[in-house]
């Protein structure tokens, strides 16, 4: 029996008015989030983009992150890069077998989005309930392509800054090819 390719999950917390990001950081604090984020992504390679890896500044523990960027050059040691989206779900399908993983985890910023959401079979959406300025938004989503399977309500606890809806999409329709 060949075994099964890793599918491509898309984990993101979006505002509102769809902004996930401004000045090339996070517009809120949620600790909820964080704590959610990193449950889903542990022991599973990340794609990102250079501009998301540099926001966080550095690779996340318990993970394998691979950049997507034309210049490598000022990557840390143990950081994965690739030079387009496509190379980067390549690599990180390679990395998933070898880690074990059962899936691979698309992790932003909003070009990284774009590139792969007709790929991805899965979300993991953090509906933030603000609506803050921002330079960066998440795609748009075909409602006709994605079904909502749980959504949990959480209400805004020490560390956020506001409540947010934990929201759980399956792929209703699969684009050929993918």
């Amino acid at each position: 029996m060949e075994p099964r390719t890793p599918p491509l999950v898309i984990v993101a917390a979006v505002a509102r008015n769809r902004v996930i990001g401004g000045g090339n950081s996070l517009p809120w604090k949620l600790k909820s989030d964080l704590a959610r984020f990193r449950a889903m992504t542990w022991g599973k390679p990340l794609i990102m983009g250079r501009k998301t890896f540099e926001s966080i500044g550095r690779a996340l523990p318990g993970r394998e992150t691979i950049v997507v960027t034309r210049t490598a050059e000022n990557l840390p040691a143990g950081v994965y890069s690739a030079g387009d989206p496509d190379s980067a779900v390549a690599l990180g399908r390679e990395r998933a077998a070898l880690m074990g993983a059962s899936e691979v985890i698309v992790a932003g910023g909003g070009e990284i989005y774009r590139a792969l959401m007709d790929h991805c079979s899965m979300k993991h959406i953090t509906e933030v309930d603000l609506a803050p300025e921002g330079d960066t938004l998440f795609p748009e989503i075909d409602p006709s392509a994605w079904t909502a399977v749980s959504r949990d309500v959480n209400e805004a606890g020490p560390g956020d800054a506001a409540a947010c809806t934990f929201v759980d999409y399956v792929r209703t329709q699969m684009l050929p090819g993918r």
